[in-house]
């Protein structure tokens, strides 16, 4: 096999265009953990939950509706810190919107729906807050928000890649520098539309509507 010299044109990415889809990703992981886990908690401890499961209303419609209103939430904050973040750093932005924000709305509903489970059963605030820590410190640090896991074994890429903040940033990533479309994203897409059904069947099953 002979190898033959070529010059490769186009555009230098800086870390810092790399490094932007990170920052975004993991200030969505913790405005949808936190956000939502504090929340429900609060919800069952001054008794509102209490009072919801007085009324037809089932565990998974209510469930439901907090990702859906969280999910508006979030995606409006995430689209004001974009274009900050674009107008202080003017970061790469090779791909389509709707790809992005395709991947910005699977990717925060798995964590919103992440957050709920958290919160499904706990009583306590505080216990509630080790928790939602317990999920959210791994992710920042094995999911490639500031460096890449390209050069780690094997085994830990694997453990990382059933985080949904990986999933997110493996995707946004995908567009943002590479240019990619919905079909190049798609494993990312299915694979966080799948622990979104997961982490909201679980949540939904074990909801606990009292605190005692």
């Amino acid at each position: 096999m002979q190898y033959t010299r070529e010059s490769v044109s186009g555009r230098a990415i800086r870390y810092v265009d790399w490094l932007v889809p990170g920052i975004l990703g993991m200030n969505m992981m913790f405005s949808c953990l936190f956000g939502v886990g504090y929340v429900i908690v609060r919800y069952r401890k001054n008794g509102f939950l209490k009072r919801l499961n007085a009324t037809p209303l089932k565990a998974f419609e209510f469930i439901a509706a907090q990702v859906t209103s969280r999910l508006m939430l979030i995606l409006c904050i995430t689209v004001a810190v974009y274009i900050g973040t674009d107008l202080l750093v003017g970061f790469y932005m090779s791909g389509s919107y709707l790809a992005l924000i395709l991947v910005a709305i699977f990717g925060a509903t798995s964590m919103i729906s992440l957050g709920l489970l958290i919160a499904a059963r706990v009583t306590s605030e505080e216990f509630a807050g080790g928790l939602l820590n317990l999920f959210s410190w791994p992710m920042m640090f094995l999911s490639g928000v500031w460096f890449s896991l390209e050069g780690s074994p094997a085994w830990l890429q694997h453990a990382a890649a059933i985080l949904p903040l990986t999933q997110l940033l493996e995707g946004a990533r995908a567009v943002m520098l590479d240019g990619a479309g919905v079909l190049q994203i798609l494993p990312q897409l299915l694979a966080l539309a799948g622990m979104t059904i997961l982490f909201t069947a679980v949540g939904a099953l074990g909801f606990k509507w009292k605190s005692d």
